[in-house]
């Protein structure tokens, strides 16, 4: 009975970190380092390392702020900072969760067309009529409030294909010199290597799994005296990214990098999983696409209520016709792809690399909030937190750099 009980316990702690993985692999990391593995193999494991390692002490530092001054990262942005910073950020973040939704249904409604070709006699189901029937759903489930179940059994099918990545990558491991290699920085001078990494590193170090991870802390009910247990959560949440993200890219190394496909459509991904499925990896990696679109549409969808509450410290109701409203023109944002047409491989991933351009600003605020003794008190951060966030601080204006530089380059091809 002990035993059972330390297990649950262990579990229940780190359950917020499990949140954070949950919420960053997704149709969009998926698709990235799927993309960053066919096109460079393992030769950037480097910006998917220190995203992740670098994201453990952000979130560290936004859970120090947000148990001692009990207050929401963006409430206390307004508050303690400038209305300005705060109102700035929600902005800056519905522009991403925006770009996100239309990168995330454009990559499945193509993949459920590939997926369905044979069905219906090599034309498969039409893109705007999945994102019609894609949209249509989850903006069911929000207006009757019954998405809980089904975001959890979605949650679940991700992790199937999450863990069939890791027993693929058993398979197809590249050789660990290479994978050595591959933690050495620097950019390769072939293809986009710029919007690539930008969008590794934005998938990871995202502006809107950090601003939720303030949300989440103050729901899990963490106290000052529960600091270790946050940071060993922090710790495990991105040993955990690293871990199921790194598979992705040797996979794709494995699979698609060896055959020199580049990966420009949705359809050559659907093959990464061959080496374990066989036949079933386009079915296995359609559904599990599929789940990761819904569970990560869905918190995009409704981010914008939500981010008010963050701002206001005030409950605001959904169910509100407003935000009925604006919770549906969010939605249809996803339609634009589909109707409008473009490539899915690259919308997805420049929808992510968007992130690093605002996080010098949210990673410059949260120091000054954390070395600020009216807001934190005798808790401010110390040397150790303080220089690996400088430190962080520093990494984000590069790859802000990075990310400017890919954009500019897609533009200008």
């Amino acid at each position: 009975m002990k035993e059972r009980k330390k297990i649950k316990d262990m579990l229940a702690s780190v359950a917020p970190g499990f949140f954070m993985v949950g919420y960053v692999i997704g149709t969009g990391s998926v698709t990235t380092m799927v993309v960053a593995g066919a096109r460079y193999s393992m030769s950037l494991t480097w910006a998917l390392f220190l995203s992740c390692f670098f994201t453990a002490f952000l979130m560290i530092g936004i859970s120090r702020l947000t148990i001692v001054s009990k207050k929401s990262l963006l409430y206390n942005f307004r508050k303690n900072v400038h209305p300005a910073v705060g109102v700035f950020m929600i902005v800056a973040l519905m522009v991403t969760a925006i770009a996100s939704i239309m990168g995330i249904t454009s990559i499945a409604t193509s993949v459920v067309q590939e997926w369905t070709r044979p069905v219906f006699g090599g034309m498969g189901i039409n893109p705007v009529t999945s994102a019609v029937l894609l949209l249509g759903i989850l903006y069911g489930l929000f207006w009757f409030g019954k998405h809980e179940t089904f975001l959890k059994f979605l949650t679940v099918m991700v992790g199937i294909m999450a863990f069939c990545f890791l027993l693929t990558m058993i398979i197809v491991i590249p050789d660990p010199f290479e994978i050595a290699r591959g933690m050495i920085p620097r950019i390769p001078q072939s293809g986009e290597p710029h919007i690539v990494i930008a969008g590794m590193v934005g998938t990871t170090m995202a502006g809107i799994c950090l601003v939720s991870r303030s949300t989440v802390v103050r729901e899990k009910g963490w106290q000052i005296e529960d600091l270790k247990e946050e940071r060993r959560d922090s710790y495990f949440a991105m040993l955990l990214t690293f871990i199921i993200s790194a598979a992705i890219i040797a996979v794709a190394a494995g699979t698609l990098h060896v055959k020199g496909i580049y990966v420009n459509d949705a359809i050559e991904m659907m093959h990464t999983l061959e080496p374990l499925v066989g036949g079933a990896a386009i079915s296995v990696f359609a559904i599990g696409i599929l789940s990761a679109a819904f569970s990560s549409i869905f918190p995009n969808m409704v981010i914008f209520p939500w981010l008010l509450n963050d701002y206001s410290e005030k409950q605001i109701s959904l169910k509100a016709p407003v935000y009925r409203v604006l919770v549906l023109i969010i939605a249809i944002s996803g339609l634009i792809v589909p109707v409008f047409g473009g490539k899915p491989v690259a919308i997805m991933i420049a929808s992510q690399a968007l992130s690093p351009l605002v996080m010098p600003l949210l990673i410059g605020v949260l120091l000054y909030l954390l070395n600020d003794k009216k807001v934190i008190g005798e808790f401010k951060a110390g040397w150790f937190l303080n220089s690996a966030l400088a430190v962080t601080f520093v990494f984000s204006i590069f790859m802000s750099i990075i990310s400017f530089q890919g954009f500019l380059r897609m533009l200008t091809n």
